[in-house]
């Protein structure tokens, strides 16, 4: 059994992974911190566990193991790596952090003090994306050539319940979120790229606010891969009914992907629909696991990595206008 704190209710999955920690039978929430005290209180009175107004006071007084953190992202490095500083495990809302050398500092400290990290991808466990690795890995495909993923929703889309859209006001900070469509909903296409595609090159990108956000609420990036391949990462708060889309094209053959759904085709033969093998344990259970067994988490320290050096390089891309390099 391991014993966690809710490190703040300010990300929109907080409530999630709350939800999936009570569920494990071997994780107890024990204690809740947040930047903000008074929606803290009301957290820590919502689960019935104590709140700690103060991270030293958390780690001096609290009998945990480790924290599930859903602060502002911009907090990351600083949260993570006290927690780590402390000897607790962290389980994080993606990105890790906003830059590339934070990010593999927060790798390292975890590593050289042994805890266990890890990073919310969700879509790396799923069964489509263990599906498109036995066909890579067979090379059932060929060569890649290409590869497209869409991850979207509707949630900056006024309605007459919600006039700025669902999404909460603080998504479109650009100070304490770092961006907003890419850094976001993107981070699943570009981490499903980086383990599917492989390494990127180059690339260009487009960050188009349309409703007039401080943050991008539509991105597309245009990759291009150290083996060739081309890619296409698309993400948007304003598209309704956008399902998710993944497609991977091959020298041999094409894979599919819709919602959850998946057809393959090889050479000139018909498009015929998968039965999708059953998915990956989740990024929570990988760390519990990891944590009380010594089990390898099949999400790595590159997958955490490599998700925020894209973003870096797409925000580079769109700011300066240009094609960026690796």
């Amino acid at each position: 059994m391991i014993r966690v704190a809710m490190m703040s209710k300010w990300h929109v999955h907080a409530t999630d992974y709350l939800r999936e920690a009570n569920a494990h039978p071997e994780v107890e929430v024990a204690a809740v911190w947040d930047e903000d005290p008074a929606r803290g209180r009301a957290f820590a009175r919502e689960i019935g566990v104590p709140f700690y107004d103060s991270t030293s006071s958390l780690y001096r007084e609290a009998d945990i193991d480790g924290v599930i953190v859903d602060t502002p992202t911009n907090m990351h490095p600083q949260i993570i790596a006290e927690a780590i500083q402390n000897k607790k495990h962290v389980f994080s809302e993606k990105v890790l952090a906003l830059n590339a050398s934070d990010a593999i500092h927060l790798t390292d400290l975890a590593h050289t003090s042994g805890v266990h990290l890890m990073l919310s991808l969700p879509r790396l466990c799923a069964p489509y994306t263990v599906y498109a690795e036995s066909l890579l890995q067979e090379e059932a495909l060929g060569r890649v050539t290409s590869f497209r993923c869409r991850v979207a929703h509707d949630g900056s889309v006024p309605t007459d319940e919600h006039a700025q859209g669902w999404l909460p006001a603080h998504f479109y900070d650009p100070i304490t979120c770092g961006g907003g469509a890419l850094i976001d909903l993107g981070a699943h296409p570009i981490y499903l790229s980086n383990r599917l595609a492989g390494p990127v090159r180059a690339l260009s990108a487009r960050l188009e606010a349309t409703l007039g956000h401080e943050v991008d609420d539509n991105a597309t990036v245009m990759i291009e891969y150290a083996s060739g391949a081309l890619g296409l990462l698309e993400s948007s708060f304003v598209s309704g009914g956008s399902p998710f889309l993944m497609e991977i094209h091959g020298t041999k053959g094409s894979l599919l992907i819709e919602n959850e759904s998946a057809r393959v085709r090889f050479g000139r033969g018909p498009l015929v629909a998968v039965n999708l093998p059953p998915e990956r344990r989740s990024a929570m259970t990988q760390w519990v696991d990891a944590i009380l067994r010594d089990t390898a988490p099949e999400i790595t320290p590159d997958d955490m990595i490599e998700l925020t050096r894209v973003n870096e390089l797409a925000q580079q891309a769109h700011r300066e206008g240009r094609r960026v390099t690796r």
